[in-house]
């Protein structure tokens, strides 16, 4: 362990093994830290905030403050960090908003500089986000899903696995699994993220059921309803009946089709 002389480590605090403090950094009692985490200067770690195992803090990053929620009226909640997480200069996590609920970024997430997760977002394992994304309260993040630079997520939305939002956009409605979304478009998807697929080992099969239901959804005509009808006798399981359920559970609405 190699704690910086001017960081800050409250008693009560609990630190793994092998882990690197720098300076200025400030590790409040009740936060725990992962074996070999690496905790860069001026980041700040509140108390009921765990840090899994070979996870990187960088400068000025703040996990686990207050949530940003007038509903707030404190109590004990959470912010829960996997392991081998990257977490880049200026990140904010937040705590769950309500007594005993938590915030969850899954293990090997990168979250890029400035980017914000708000109270009780959860992050499932691998998820990318790039600079200046804002991701707002209770939004679910898919596995392996990637958030490009500057988009915003509007509360309660659910971003499907493997989903790519392109720069910018503007995410109100949920985005069904496997699905892009074009940069600076407001609740559009505009394709497949066809290379994602691939690099995650969705094999030739299940893409081109994919497909078919992509196309069945967005491009036959087809209302929602009557899509989920035909999904639902086409798919019994796999990727295509994913697509199903995920639109079928959905509560907000799905996004629209922004191909012309």
């Amino acid at each position: 362990m190699s704690i910086h002389r001017t960081a800050v480590v409250e008693e009560g605090a609990t630190i793994g093994a092998d882990v690197v403090v720098g300076p200025f950094a400030y590790i409040a009692a009740g936060a725990t830290i992962g074996d070999g985490c690496q905790i860069g200067p001026h980041v700040t770690i509140y108390g009921f905030t765990t840090l899994g195992a070979a996870s990187k803090v960088h400068a000025g990053a703040v996990l686990g403050d207050l949530p940003q929620d007038f509903g707030f009226e404190d109590g004990e909640s959470f912010v829960r960090i996997g392991e081998g997480c990257v977490i880049r200069e200026g990140v904010t996590v937040h705590r769950g908003s309500k007594p005993g609920t938590e915030t969850v970024i899954g293990n090997r997430c990168m979250l890029m500089a400035f980017s914000h997760f708000a109270h009780n977002v959860q992050l499932e394992d691998d998820v990318i986000v790039a600079n200046g994304a804002l991701i707002a309260g209770y939004v679910l993040v898919g596995a392996r899903a990637f958030i490009s630079g500057n988009v915003a997520v509007h509360q309660f939305v659910r971003i499907g696995r493997l989903v790519m939002l392109g720069g910018g956009a503007m995410i109100s409605k949920d985005v069904p699994p496997f699905c892009t979304v074009r940069p600076a478009m407001e609740n559009g998807v505009g394709g497949l993220n066809v290379i994602g697929m691939r690099r995650a080992g969705i094999g030739a099969e299940d893409r081109s059921a994919v497909k078919a239901a992509f196309k069945l959804l967005y491009c036959t005509g087809l209302n929602v309803s009557q899509a989920q009808e035909q999904l639902a006798e086409m798919f019994i399981d796999g990727p295509g009946r994913e697509m199903h359920d995920f639109v079928s559970e959905s509560k907000r609405g799905i996004c629209g089709c922004s191909i012309v």
